[in-house]
């Protein structure tokens, strides 16, 4: 993608896309669309069967992203009233009707700041938030899918769904926010997951699991549900504070600041968030957190036994504690 400010810049912008695309996909064709500057980014998923029926489960917002990539998805979304999610739900509908889509899917819109939106694109899957989605409708989205995928109707019509209090999923990488979100692939010699009332976390990691280099960079969905968007917020928070992931470098403490931002508190949220409020971001390690994490990942460090190294013919050896936890010494006594 090439964003074009003035007539001066499409020629340039053009071939390098065409370059690009050429050889990623083997066809130069682009095309050209709207560039909304701050657009929020807002999704509504649909399940459609084989019997022309066709609902949707309302939006979620999904406009924190890092490299255009999701981060931190909601439901709903704070932007829209009654009306606009009415007029959104109804076009989402009308373009998997449009082309005869059947099964689960996800209708893709940008927002402007005038509420003006537009369609982006359809991902014809179930995605990585469907799950705020789950939380405020009650649906199983994933046992409907398989249902609609047998043949069955849907059993249930778009005047049977509401909306019932709030979600926020973080998505957890295996990535350094530091290092403008690098992969980080290594041994995980530490974890500690949240729980507790409002909370569902979707993963698949445990301590001493090798997060290789092969594969997409995530580990884990946290969700949280509350009764009020204030109180699902403050459930992730305090979720992303229990959360330990030791040994190599995650999307974690980037996450809690970013559900601490007043902007997010607010709800003043768009596509440049993290440009706007964390560019050039460093975590914050409190003392008494790192004490902590440095004796618990040592202790499961010393459990697990000696890690070899290439020199000695053995696998490389992990990130240790003491290169995970950030800036540290040895204090003086008195």
């Amino acid at each position: 993608m090439r964003v074009v400010h003035g007539d001066g810049e499409l020629a340039e912008c053009l071939a390098a896309a065409r370059r690009e695309a050429l050889g990623a996909f083997g066809d130069d064709t682009v095309y050209l669309e709207k560039c909304l500057e701050r657009p929020r980014h807002v999704e509504f998923q649909i399940l459609a069967d084989r019997h022309g029926n066709v609902v949707h489960l309302f939006e979620r917002e999904c406009s924190i992203q890092r490299r255009h990539q999701k981060i931190v998805e909601e439901s709903p979304s704070p932007a829209l009233d009654a009306k606009l999610r009415k007029e959104m739900g109804a076009a989402a509908v009308a373009v998997a009707r449009a082309v005869g889509y059947t099964n689960a899917g996800t209708i893709e819109f940008l927002l402007d700041a005038d509420k003006n939106f537009y369609f982006l694109e359809v991902n014809a899957r179930v995605q990585v938030e469907h799950p705020v989605t789950e939380m405020v409708t009650g649906v199983d989205i994933v046992k409907t899918q398989f249902a609609l995928a047998a043949g069955e109707k849907l059993p249930f019509g778009q005047k049977d769904l509401s909306q019932r209090g709030h979600a926020v999923e973080c998505r957890i990488y295996a990535e350094d926010p530091a290092a403008n979100f690098l992969p980080s692939a290594g041994k995980i010699i530490f974890l500690r997951e949240p729980g507790g009332p409002g909370v569902r976390l979707d993963g698949g990691i445990y301590g001493g699991y090798d997060v290789p280099v092969h594969y997409d960079p995530i580990l884990a969905k946290l969700i949280t549900w509350g009764s009020s968007r204030e109180e699902a917020r403050r459930r992730m928070a305090e979720a992303l504070r229990e959360y330990v992931i030791l040994g190599i470098r995650t999307t974690v403490p980037f996450l809690r600041d970013v559900v601490a931002h007043p902007a997010f508190a607010a709800g003043d949220v768009d596509t440049a968030f993290i440009t706007d409020h964390f560019d050039g971001w460093r975590e914050e390690v409190p003392p008494e957190l790192a004490e902590k994490a440095l004796a618990a990942a040592a202790a499961a460090e010393l459990a697990a036994g000696p890690v070899r190294s290439h020199a000695d013919g053995g696998r490389a050896a992990a990130p240790t504690p003491w290169q995970t936890v950030g800036p540290w010494e040895v204090g003086r006594g008195a």
